[in-house]
């Protein structure tokens, strides 16, 4: 399907025209207060004019127009909302391919497996899943570790691992499994999972306003409201002004209807909803799921955000980053002994050395084989602290002299001691410098020599300083929590570029510090992935949970993050900020619209009062008021309710895209910007859009 610069396809425009015309049901129109008045004047301007049509008055060409564009304000209104709509129909549509009832292999207490429908499942169930399985429902893993496709959700054709008993437990229904063999609890009833709970956000059935959208159509509401008193009101005023200065002239329902339509902020009344529902899709492009419109909008508010180190600021797991040799051992000779150390170390440390190690070893014409050959793997232990390789002597028995060992400094040095050997000067100086910079150091010997160190660190990850940059530009603190001691925190805060950080924290140490920022009257988000985040991500105003956590912190979170990535919290507050500046920026866009076109239409209703000559309306005192000089008052009538209708349509892109967002120069410049753009853009765009359709007219010999 092809579609356009904003990913809007002809399906897209067809079903969003279809479902502009359905919204114009009055229990629809009704959720909207602005365009409700809208309807309810249009409807009454339409059955006048059909009743007078039927008692033989006729319908004039200008009466005729403006019901026509009155119409067409409804429909544009409708047509935003329309197309945000279907454009979360498309992404639900995929999702709901997912959702399809699959076969499942209930365990039941005795292990015996049975074979059901997954719309059968309940929480709590165990089913197994093999190589070539759907994961029939979310859950979390109880038993054994596999790989899953979980591409479906996350467009990430790599798969992931998932297994029991750590935070990455956690599996989504939808999703194949293509190796090993896994349990899983199932953790939701058929219709409540994650998927399911995506398509209804998506679907708009149970998004429900936000705070701040709430109180922006109270607003709008109020502003409506006091222009449809005023309006009212000037009906019997014109009869009484007519009948004092012998006027011919009077106010009747169509000029008042499309008086109250320019006065009234239709603009970002029949735009608003579309703004909610894109920001929502937005978010869901990014493959995070809002449980709530409430915790997107909370999130372009939060000016403190706390990080757990591993998983989000720093990968995780301690890799190799360096070899440094002793005062007469080459790198490559280095190299080779910890590639041979390595070799059978499963850790994911030890998987990391051999990488390292490898390129400088095997440079040297060296194969992993020969490194080895004829020798005993010695696998790491966390009793001994080492991991290598022993070589048989000339008697058959392990040689402790051509012994290669690696691992923490005081257990190789106890194997260099024993053989009569020693820790180089050097050696033991890098190790103490390792340590400080809050790495781990980890010593390679074979026999009595100790041939020098490698560094292992907790590697901060690529881009994540220029991500907390662009956050400190917005105004948000950054906090990094480590269970670490205070130098290893120290020195990966520096490197990652957080504002703050908190060491040696514990599970109720993140929960206190969210606490103690709300308290000062802060906004707060938190990620986490694990049981123990729970309480911190259920008190945060924004806590996102990854999809792969345990069942405990997805339930906690009011955000899930299905792409699994700690960094992604980023995204989601610029997603957040770019909804309020956007809903800001058109409500100043509207206003200064509205002021506009009072210029337009108020001098041309207005125009016959106080004269009793129609051909002398422009000298009248109040035609002086015509300073747009446009062709007559129904001339400038129609060109206003016209461009009022226009302008809707217009912005809809602006509205489903968002205003461009750049934390750079802060909120002050924001404001400027959008002050100066939308602001003052929106004073000039209707005093230049409604003299060129009144121009329009005048050649067309419409005015």
């Amino acid at each position: 399907m092809k579609k356009n610069g904003y990913g809007i396809s002809r399906k897209t425009l067809l079903s969003a025209a279809g479902a502009a015309l359905r919204k114009l049901d009055p229990r629809v129109e009704i959720k909207n207060p602005v365009m409700f008045i809208v309807w309810v004047g249009t409807v009454l301007c339409t059955v006048f004019a059909l009743v007078g049509w039927i008692g033989g008055k006729g319908v004039s060409p200008f009466v005729a127009q403006v019901l026509a564009w009155l119409w067409f304000t409804l429909v544009f209104a409708n047509f935003a909302e329309g197309i945000a709509e279907a454009q979360g129909k498309a992404r639900a549509d995929s999702l709901r391919s997912m959702r399809d009832a699959v076969i499942a292999h209930l365990l039941d207490g005795n292990g015996k497996v049975k074979d059901l429908r997954s719309s059968e499942l309940r929480a709590g169930d165990l089913v197994a899943c093999e190589a070539g399985d759907l994961i029939p429902g979310d859950g979390e893993v109880v038993e054994g570790v596999a790989s899953v496709d979980e591409s479906a959700i996350t467009g990430e054709s790599a798969p992931v691992i998932r297994e029991s008993g750590g935070d990455r437990s956690g599996v989504t229904g939808g999703t194949r499994v293509i190796s090993d063999r896994i349990v899983v609890r199932i953790s939701s009833d058929p219709g409540s999972g994650f998927v399911d709970k995506m398509i209804a956000m998506v679907e708009n059935a149970t998004r429900q306003k936000t705070p701040g959208e709430i109180a922006l159509t109270i607003l709008l509401a109020s502003l409506a409201m006091i222009f449809l008193m005023s309006v009212v009101c000037l009906h019997p005023f014109s009869r009484y002004i007519a009948a004092e200065s012998k006027s011919r002239d009077t106010l009747d329902l169509l000029s008042l209807t499309a008086l109250l339509v320019c006065l009234i902020p239709t603009t970002i009344g029949g735009l608003l909803s579309a703004i909610g529902i894109s920001g929502v899709s937005r978010l869901m492009r990014k493959n995070v799921m809002a449980l709530s419109g409430r915790a997107i909008e909370a999130a372009g508010d939060i000016d403190i955000l706390l990080l757990d180190k591993t998983g989000t600021i720093t990968y995780g797991n301690r890799m190799a980053t360096e070899l440094i040799p002793a005062s007469g051992v080459s790198e490559a000779e280095l190299a080779e002994a910890a590639l041979a150390a390595s070799l059978a170390d499963e850790t994911p440390e030890g998987r990391s050395i051999a990488a390292l190690a490898a390129s400088a070893a095997l440079a040297r014409g060296a194969t992993r084989d020969s490194l080895t050959e004829g020798g005993a793997f010695v696998p790491f232990s966390a009793a001994t602290r080492m991991s290598g390789v022993d070589f048989p002597g000339p008697d058959g028995l392990p040689d402790p002299r051509r012994s290669i060992r690696k691992g923490a400094l005081s257990a190789v040095r106890e194997i260099v001691e024993g053989q009569g050997g020693r820790v180089p000067h050097e050696a033991a100086a890098a190790c103490e410098r390792i340590a400080r910079s809050g790495g781990t150091p980890l010593a390679v010997s074979v026999g009595s020599r100790v041939l020098g160190v490698i560094h292992l660190k907790d590697v901060v990850k690529e881009g994540i300083r220029e991500r907390f940059a662009g956050l400190h530009a917005m105004g948000i603190r950054t906090v990094m929590i480590t269970g670490d001691n205070r130098l290893t925190a120290a020195a990966i805060a520096a490197e990652a570029g957080v504002s703050d950080f908190i060491a040696e924290a514990k599970p109720e140490s993140k929960l206190e510090a969210i606490r103690k920022e709300q308290r000062e009257g802060h906004l707060v988000g938190m990620i986490g992935d694990g049981t123990n985040d729970a309480p911190a991500l259920a008190q945060a105003d924004v806590g996102v949970a990854m999809a792969s956590g345990t069942q405990t912190a997805r339930e906690a979170g009011n955000m899930i993050d299905f792409d699994n990535d700690p960094a992604k919290v980023i995204d989601v507050v610029e997603v957040g900020k770019q909804l309020l500046i956007t809903r800001g920026s058109l409500t100043t866009f509207s206003i200064a619209n509205d002021v506009a076109k009072y210029f337009a239409i108020l001098p041309a209703v207005f125009a016959g009062f106080y004269s009793s000559d129609a051909a002398a309306k422009g000298a009248s005192p109040l035609g002086a008021l015509n300073i747009m000089s446009l062709a007559t008052p129904e001339s400038a009538i129609l060109s206003a309710v016209v461009f009022n209708a226009l302008i809707i349509i217009a912005l809809v892109p602006l509205a489903l895209r968002g205003v461009k967002f750049n934390p750079k120069g802060g909120a002050t410049r924001t404001l400027r910007r959008n002050l100066l753009v939308y602001g003052l853009g929106g004073l000039v765009a209707p005093f230049v859009g409604i003299k060129l359709i009144d121009m329009l007219f005048r050649v067309l010999g419409l005015a």
